[in-house]
């Protein structure tokens, strides 16, 4: 008996044990398991679900093969082909390119011969279905149906891993397809080398929204390949290299007693050679790789802990912080070496080169998220941004693949590094970041010399006149707040005097920024706040007067004086919230989206506007709109986010509103007082400390501050400073049902 009982012990402690290892296992990427990628590949929000790591250079996913706005990231949830898995893709811009270097498996030998005009012609095109589709962090797997090849893609920082699993006795072979183009892109040159029985590589040149991009690549297959067919604009060519606008090849490969066929595929922007040296070695193998970028990506959103009982918060919550953290993306190679837009071949010393800078979206939120998250990256972008200086003499605007686009208004490199030299950021020099800025500021290009002649932007001499005074107002005052901590007095006074342009374009009668005459008096006529005329013959980016009124983050202060009182500029501001959400125009910006009245949370003006009550002394109606936005504008389908994800500025936006926060002036080193929605959120800052964000009593209902303590002090304001926090501690919020209006008031 006494035996038996030991046995059962025995047996016992055996099973916890198994058990505790499940679970262990399965805590392992607890913060992974929330995210799902699949979030904003539906509506507007034109994301892709591949796989790719933190900030990496690679972003391998699948193309359907349209070219339309809603497919900029070359994937759309509503459809149900795939053209192919290609290795570079945008996360949520509004503009396609990218979608190179095209691998697609399958079970049979094709005829690429045929000229295609679009993707309904693709010989190589797959049925597919979400029920066989899956996206985590750092992975993807698809069932085409067609030729019935079960896909799975992982990533590496600069390395994509290919894994296709063939049906038993099935023909196995793989097409690359370099001439494979969607929206704006256009191969230009291409070459397919086939090296050895294992190794491809060649390159992509192409044109379209980066205008001069140069791809190298190098493949390297886990089997020797038996068969290779290849061609030059669509005629089949002889030998072991193909060269034309367009190129492609079908490579076959022996079974081998195995129905799976692994690849590897590196780039560069420099050389093959390159490539190759970007390429991992042969001891990384498909699953280790999709292992540590899974280990990778929980370590990456792990940097902040939510706690709440509602599922569907976290999963919101993570899918942000990993949309938040894809771009910007590598653009260096392992040796240093990346290619700028004059084809100059220069080396990043001590920094990795960025490429992917959607400035004018990322310089409210993202880019402050990642001075928290990720701080060495942003002195390295601000080291990107220094290298186009260089060669340009201005700081960047818009940069894909090392090319300006010259995308959007303003000059949003100014305020990214204000804001990381305010914070403390070291790893770049602060005086020739403040020379290029003032250049930029001082030279005559994209209407600067109208801004210049006239302290704004005249109406009839420029499009989009009053969204480009107020963006260079602000830029200005970036300039201002550096010249100053450098101890440059003139040029502080010059700067800070011409930050006050807003002024020129405010309309005291109607509350609006107007387009104003070269004149200086006349109003452009006639006037409808609601009017929107998509990028010509208007005042206003992407917008309307109704949401651009409002960029005054610099001295929000003055810009209420300016209407008058706190109670009317509060009035008015209530009024952009429950105002009627019709657009009027024949050409109305399809960026007008996520609508609360006026209020369009789908484009980045408006992102900072309803912080804007803390300083008319309501901030019980920040409070209120904060948690309506989080509430209504994010959700848990592929239709979760309300516009464009725009490289991870609705994700950024989510992320700080969630935890009560916002960087409403980026550049301050201040963020406001929102409305926190979770119990419990923990920033894990780099050198160990912790910085804790609680809102006691928090839930749908209860989303009111009544009283807040800093570390255990009555907090009674609408900011808490950067540094602040990189002190460590606990803001503690007691939250409730009903507004305490006289919190966070301004004495």
């Amino acid at each position: 008996m006494k035996n038996f009982t030991l046995l059962i012990l025995f047996v016992i402690l055996v099973a916890s044990c198994k058990i505790n290892t499940y679970k262990n296992k399965s805590q392992a990427n607890i913060f992974a398991n929330h995210a799902d990628p699949f979030i904003g590949t539906g509506g507007h929000g034109h994301t892709y679900p591949g796989a790719t790591v933190p900030f990496g250079m690679l972003q391998v996913s699948p193309d359907n093969g349209i070219s339309s706005w809603d497919w900029c990231s070359g994937y759309h949830y509503s459809d149900s082909i795939v053209s192919g898995f290609s290795h570079l893709h945008l996360s949520g811009t509004g503009i396609g390119d990218l979608a190179d270097i095209l691998f697609m498996p399958t079970n049979k030998k094709l005829d690429l011969t045929t000229k295609t005009t679009s993707r309904d012609q693709l010989p190589y095109k797959s049925k597919y279905s979400h029920v066989n589709e899956k996206a985590t962090p750092g992975s993807y797997q698809v069932f085409l149906e067609d030729p019935k090849i079960n896909v799975e893609l992982t990533s590496s920082q600069r390395t994509a891993f290919h894994k296709y699993t063939f049906a038993k006795n099935d023909k196995q072979a793989v097409i690359i397809d370099l001439g494979f183009a969607i929206n704006w892109d256009k191969a230009l040159k291409t070459n397919i080398t086939v090296e050895d029985p294992y190794t491809i590589s060649g390159y992509r040149f192409s044109t379209g929204w980066a205008k001069n991009q140069k791809v190298f690549f190098v493949a390297k297959f886990s089997k020797p390949i038996s068969e290779s067919v290849l061609l030059a604009n669509k005629q089949i060519v002889s030998g072991n290299n193909a060269e034309g606008e367009n190129t492609t090849a079908q490579l076959f490969f022996e079974p081998n007693n195995s129905n799976q066929l692994e690849v590897k595929v590196a780039l560069s922007s420099v050389s093959v050679a390159n490539a190759k040296d970007n390429l991992d070695d042969e001891k990384a193998t498909f699953d280790d790789t999709k292992s540590k970028a899974a280990t990778i990506w929980n370590t990456a959103l792990s940097k902040i802990e939510v706690e709440t009982p509602v599922d569907s918060l976290k999963t919101i919550f993570y899918t942000a912080m990993f949309h938040a953290q894809v771009a910007p993306v590598t653009y260096s190679d392992k040796n240093g070496e990346f290619r700028k837009e004059d084809d100059q071949i220069v080396a990043a010393r001590d920094y990795t080169a960025y490429s992917t800078l959607s400035l004018w979206d990322t310089f409210r939120a993202e880019n402050p998220l990642l001075t928290l998250l990720a701080p060495d990256k942003t002195s390295d972008i601000i080291n990107s941004m220094l290298a186009y200086y260089d060669t340009k003499k201005i700081l960047p605007v818009w940069t894909l693949y090392a090319n300006e686009t010259n995308t959007m208004t303003g000059y949003h490199s100014i305020p990214v590094i204000v804001d990381a030299y305010q914070k403390g950021i070291k790893g770049f020099d602060p005086e020739k970041a403040y020379q290029a800025m003032k250049a930029t500021m001082m030279q005559d290009e994209r209407g600067l010399n109208l801004y210049k002649k006239y302290g704004y932007i005249p109406y009839n001499l420029l499009d989009e006149s009053v969204t480009i005074t107020l963006e260079y107002a602000y830029d200005d005052w970036c300039v201002a707040q550096m010249a100053k901590a450098l101890g440059k007095t003139e040029d502080y006074q010059f700067f800070l005097n011409r930050s006050k342009a807003y002024q020129y374009l405010f309309d005291p009668k109607t509350g609006f920024m107007r387009g104003k005459s070269e004149d200086g008096k006349s109003w452009n006529e006639p006037f409808d706040p609601k009017h929107s005329n998509h990028r010509e013959h208007t005042d206003y980016t992407e917008g309307n007067a109704w949401q651009h009124s409002w960029f005054v983050p610099q001295n929000v202060e003055d810009f209420i004086s300016l209407h008058g009182s706190n109670e009317i500029f509060a009035k008015r501001l209530e009024q952009l919230f429950t105002e009627s959400s019709e657009i009027t125009g024949s050409n109305v910006s399809a960026d007008i989206s996520g609508l609360i009245g006026q209020y369009a949370h789908g484009n980045e003006p408006s992102h900072h506007i309803a912080y804007m009550f803390n300083h008319a002394n309501q901030p019980w109606r920040t409070q209120y709109w904060v948690h309506h936005i989080l509430d209504t504008q994010y959700n848990t389908t592929p239709n979760g986010l309300s516009g464009n994800e725009d490289c991870g500025q609705m994700s950024a936006w989510y992320i700080f509103s969630s935890m009560g926060l916002y960087p409403m002036n980026p550049a301050s080193g201040e963020y406001e007082i929102g409305s926190p929605i979770f119990e419990k959120a923990t920033i894990n800052l780099q050198d160990g400390k912790t910085f804790v964000i609680e809102a006691e009593n928090v839930s749908d209902k209860n989303f009111y501050i009544q009283s807040a303590t800093l570390n255990g002090v009555v907090f009674n304001k609408t900011v808490i400073t950067h540094q602040d926090i990189l002190k460590g501690g606990k803001l503690h919020f007691v939250m409730g049902a009903e507004p305490n209006k006289n919190w966070g008031l301004k004495k």
